[in-house]
């Protein structure tokens, strides 16, 4: 796995997927404290966007203050509004939908490919022709690049082009993946990340817009900075938000993200030894496996209890009685009762890898002793039903 050791005791739970922090970021945080600038365009940040937008190639980048505070202001950005409907994976957080209702438009669920549970095209394609068909403005679709695995865009751009909707990439889960070598975020007009407390790389709470269109971040910076009209007193025209990043996050963002690439290496590393173990399961196998282009926030094993004669929830029974945390794929945003009497288009698949599936500790901070008591307790685990 790699040369982390030492660390917590046995007794001490294992996390899903704890921030990697260390003596970098306390030395970023410590400089940007002493710097004594806290302001919303401070050279952290500045310095921060930057890095962010050269890392991914992408023209532009602006920090907020969370990844769900990115996604309302990409789709404030491509026209979400009233009397709009937006096209939103049901295979994600709640996020991804509330983040539509913020901007008073409709949210219209899809269902997902069974490969990867991301986005799925072919179901798309058909959802579009209906709501145009119906006279219903459909102001984008996002797209949610699950665990770090990017949507099939050869496939998906295209066909939104030729409806003229544009593409809103919810990346939270994907910096640092690529897909055919382009860096996840970059596919749409706009695109999104998250560096809450459990992704890939952490500044605890905060997210980054990123875009090739200039004006359309600057109009989100405009917007994030609660609307402030450059005058010498506070004037505004607009209804702003108070969505921009710190500056002290910034800097510990910094440190992350000169660390992203060894961090992806872990993790990289502990979903191939998932996909070993569970290889010689019958009935199991990992989402999304295969793709050398993902960042792998979190593994994902799918389970035919038919097959398996057990069922992930005995699994992650048995984890959590070792100290070991685990959790069910996303429940599906259509099966959720704050959106249940929205419109949907379904195959079932989302709801069958929601009672099929169960992600694995995949953190890049986990030692050595702790990825061997997850590997020794899943293996107990099996043993118990061979």
């Amino acid at each position: 796995m790699g040369p982390r050791s030492g660390g917590p005791t046995v007794t001490d739970p294992i996390f899903l997927s704890p921030p990697d922090i260390g003596e970098l970021e306390e030395s970023y945080l410590l400089r940007a404290i002493r710097a004594g600038r806290f302001d919303p365009d401070g050279p952290e940040l500045s310095a921060f966007e930057r890095e962010v937008a050269a890392r991914v190639g992408a023209g532009h980048a602006l920090g907020l203050a969370s990844g769900t505070a990115a996604l309302h202001m990409a789709l404030l950005a491509v026209g979400a509004g009233p009397d709009t409907v937006v096209v939103v994976p049901t295979l994600t957080f709640a996020a991804t939908a509330n983040a539509v209702t913020y901007t008073g438009a409709e949210p219209v669920f899809v269902d997902c490919d069974a490969a990867t549970g991301n986005l799925d095209v072919d179901l798309l394609a058909d959802l579009l022709g209906r709501l145009a068909e119906a006279g219903r403005q459909v102001a984008a679709v996002v797209t949610v690049d699950l665990n770090g695995r990017c949507v099939d865009y050869d496939r998906l751009l295209p066909l939104c082009a030729a409806t003229g909707v544009p593409v809103v990439e919810d990346a939270a889960q994907a910096l640092g993946s690529t897909y055919r070598g382009r860096g996840a975020g970059t596919f749409g007009r706009v695109g999104i990340y998250s560096f809450s407390h459990n992704k890939v790389m952490t500044t605890s709470a905060g997210g980054m817009l990123v875009s090739d269109d200039a004006a359309l971040i600057a109009r989100a910076r405009h917007l994030a900075t609660q609307a402030r009209e450059p005058v010498p007193h506070y004037e505004h025209r607009d209804i702003g938000y108070n969505y921009r990043l710190s500056t002290l996050l910034a800097a510990l963002g910094r440190a992350q993200l000169g660390r992203l690439d060894a961090m992806i290496a872990r993790r990289r590393a502990l979903r191939d030894r998932y996909e070993r173990l569970f290889a010689t399961v019958p009935g199991t196998r990992i989402l999304g496996a295969g793709d050398s282009g993902s960042n792998c926030w979190l593994t994902s094993v799918v389970v035919e209890p038919e097959r398996t004669g057990w069922a992930p929830a005995q699994l992650a029974e048995h984890l959590a009685g070792r100290g070991v945390e685990s959790r069910p794929m996303w429940k599906p945003m259509h099966r959720q009762p704050v959106y249940a009497d929205r419109q949907v288009a379904l195959t079932g698949v989302a709801d069958q890898l929601f009672a099929t599936s169960l992600s694995l500790p995949s953190g890049s901070a986990l030692t050595d002793d702790q990825v061997d008591r997850v590997f020794a307790a899943i293996a107990e685990f099996l043993d118990g039903r061979r």
